[in-house]
């Protein structure tokens, strides 16, 4: 790129701040009351249906983006991303049965086979975006994989579970000995780290497709990087090596990650062991919450907030993590705590609905500006968000009967 091309998008980037939309929501106040829960849940959702249909080719748009971004030299949707959009599968299904509205079962339908077209020809899923230059990626191949083990549970269609097996093959043909994975990690994410202890998350995936598929070298697989990562994890319940950017104080995203990963497997093997690692790091959390419901959106090694900023993706998924240890225990504090969050992002969700490309968003951080997924509103904070709630309504309705 020449310098009169950077001097263009920087000015690109700069004067983008001068639109009154984006100059609203970065001063705008939190809602004073959440609004009717289903509004919230309902609203979200049509935002990531206006995603998909952002995209001609049935995945879903990565982000909006509320400024230009320099890097990428564009503002609004950006192009389809297959790492979320294969875990955005599951949520639709669930979506679908909870508002029994088989349009969400349909577009979940047409993720899963868009998933299959753009699937790399080694059983990988591409880091990055449609667009950029296709390298396999390990973390996001143990995305798609979710998609597809649900969509074959809900078709009983052998091509979905085809698919998955032979992303699940790719995982454990670059799994190290040791149970980590170190190659083919992803262009897209930093060189800093050997290997990434959030991708406990795909050892869970990896551990679904081999009950699915009855591939016991897949479930052994699964359990060898669960025991690796449990290296990782120190005395007080926090993972070194488990951050996109930097370890020594990584992202509540990525920290949830880790843990929704050993917690699920806890749940699948029935191993104490594994949910007293989980619950350690959950707990740690919950002395950490903020009087308003939301959280920071870093932590150091002892814990304490390293921002003032908040990761509202990372909050919705700490707001499963607690709701699926209030199923596994009962305690009370789990289910407070859950409440809690949820309000604090219902009432920091854009809703606006006159513009599809915003109502229903949640935005990288809070505020606006904050150091994650910064002026955009990220699919998979959306897809959390909405899995956070459900969960809830799935807990409270059962508790209130």
């Amino acid at each position: 790129m020449d310098i009169k091309q950077r001097l263009f998008r920087k000015y690109k980037y700069w004067t983008s701040f001068l639109n009154p939309q984006t100059l609203s929501l970065l001063y705008r106040k939190p809602l004073a009351e959440p609004q009717e829960t289903n509004n919230h849940l309902n609203a979200a959702a049509q935002w990531l249906c206006a995603a998909q249909d952002a995209t001609a080719d049935g995945g879903v748009a990565r982000s909006y983006s509320l400024i230009y971004h320099s890097y990428h030299g564009k503002k609004g949707w950006f192009p389809s991303y297959p790492e979320t959009t294969g875990y955005i599968i599951p949520t639709f299904f669930d979506y679908a049965a909870f508002s029994d509205n088989p349009e969400f079962f349909n577009r979940a339908i047409k993720m899963a086979d868009w998933e299959i077209q753009v699937q790399l020809d080694n059983g990988a899923v591409q880091g990055g975006m449609i667009g950029e230059k296709p390298t396999p990626a390990i973390f996001n191949t143990g995305q798609v994989i979710f998609g597809w083990v649900r969509a074959f549970e809900e078709t009983n269609d052998e091509k979905y579970l085809t698919a998955a097996v032979r992303a699940g093959e790719f995982l454990v043909a670059n799994q190290e000995s040791d149970g980590s994975w170190r190659k083919n990690l992803s262009d897209y994410a930093s060189s800093s780290m050997p290997f990434y202890s959030y991708n406990t998350r795909t050892a869970w995936a990896l551990h679904l497709v081999g009950l699915s598929a009855k591939r016991d070298d897949f479930i052994t697989a699964s359990l060898n990087n669960i025991t690796f990562v449990l290296t990782q994890q120190r005395e007080n319940g926090w993972f070194s090596n488990n951050c996109l950017t930097d370890p020594d104080q990584p992202l509540l995203h990525t920290i949830a990650y880790c843990i929704r990963g050993i917690l699920e497997v806890a749940i699948l093997t029935n191993d104490d062991t594994l949910k007293k690692s989980a619950q350690k790091a959950a707990d740690a959390l919950l002395d950490q919450q903020q009087p308003d419901g939301g959280l920071s959106g870093r932590f150091d090694q002892n814990w304490q907030p390293t921002v003032e900023w908040s990761c509202l993706t990372g909050d919705a998924q700490i707001s499963i993590i607690w709701s699926k240890l209030y199923q596994l225990t009962g305690d009370q504090k789990y289910l407070n705590t859950v409440e809690k969050v949820n309000n604090y992002l219902m009432t920091r969700q854009i809703i606006c609905p006159e513009n599809k490309a915003l109502h229903g968003g949640i935005t990288g951080s809070y505020p606006l500006n904050g150091g994650y997924g910064r002026y955009e509103i990220l699919n998979w904070a959306v897809k959390f968000f909405m899995d956070a709630v459900l969960l809830q309504l799935k807990i409270t309705s059962k508790h209130n009967a």
